[in-house]
């Protein structure tokens, strides 16, 4: 039982290392760009150079894990919102999340769509997480009756997206205020608050 013990203990350690490196890299690469020098990132996670190599191999292995991880951060902040705030206002919190996401990750664009293997399966999880995260705010704001029933994550994720481009230079000012007018728009012909009766098919109730 102490060998088992010992070997979740190391495998314990081992795992916040990693997310230390994780978490270390990030806050380089926002300030450094992509191309900072491993020796920085291990000397401010307080690890060796090996020890980066060890767990990601290539560099771009290390800015592949540094996006799930914001992925990560952000689709969970979804469900965290939904139960802190009304449905509306989650929505409009969330919205304005993704964007700091957008902006912030413009300066891993360039090696984002490079080419490099590593990278090949970030649209995928990208989608796979906040598609899901986005359309239960949605849902829950429909019912609500906060916005129009007719809006999809699909699109409001790549309009957000695109309303983020003047964004690059890392001042999310103008498209926080882009997105807001967007959200507000999705309460154009809004249906209020649904019943029971409402949602049910007809002849049910």
């Amino acid at each position: 039982m102490a060998g088992k013990s010992s070997k979740r203990a190391v495998r314990a350690d081992a795992q916040r290392n990693i997310e230390k490196l994780v978490r270390t890299a990030r806050d380089v690469f926002a300030t450094s760009g992509v191309e900072a020098p491993m020796r920085e990132i291990a000397e401010k996670a307080g690890v060796g150079v090996g020890t980066i190599y060890r767990n990601f191999p290539q560099r771009s292995d290390l800015i592949a894990a540094v996006f799930r991880s914001e992925v990560d951060a952000c689709a969970d902040a979804a469900a965290s919102l939904a139960e802190a705030f009304p449905p509306g206002e989650a929505l409009d919190r969330w919205m304005q999340r993704y964007v700091d996401f957008i902006v912030a990750k413009r300066g891993l664009a360039a090696a984002l769509y490079s080419g490099d293997p590593a990278f090949e399966a970030l649209p995928a999880y990208f989608d796979s997480r906040f598609e899901p995260a986005l359309q239960n705010l949605l849902d829950a704001a429909v019912t609500a009756g906060d916005i129009r029933p007719d809006a999809n994550p699909y699109d409001l994720l790549r309009a957000v997206a695109s309303l983020c481009m003047p964004s690059s230079d890392g001042n999310p000012s103008a498209a926080r205020r882009l997105v807001a007018l967007l959200v507000d728009g999705l309460r154009y012909r809004a249906n209020g608050p649904q019943r029971t009766a409402d949602l049910a098919p007809p002849g049910v109730l």
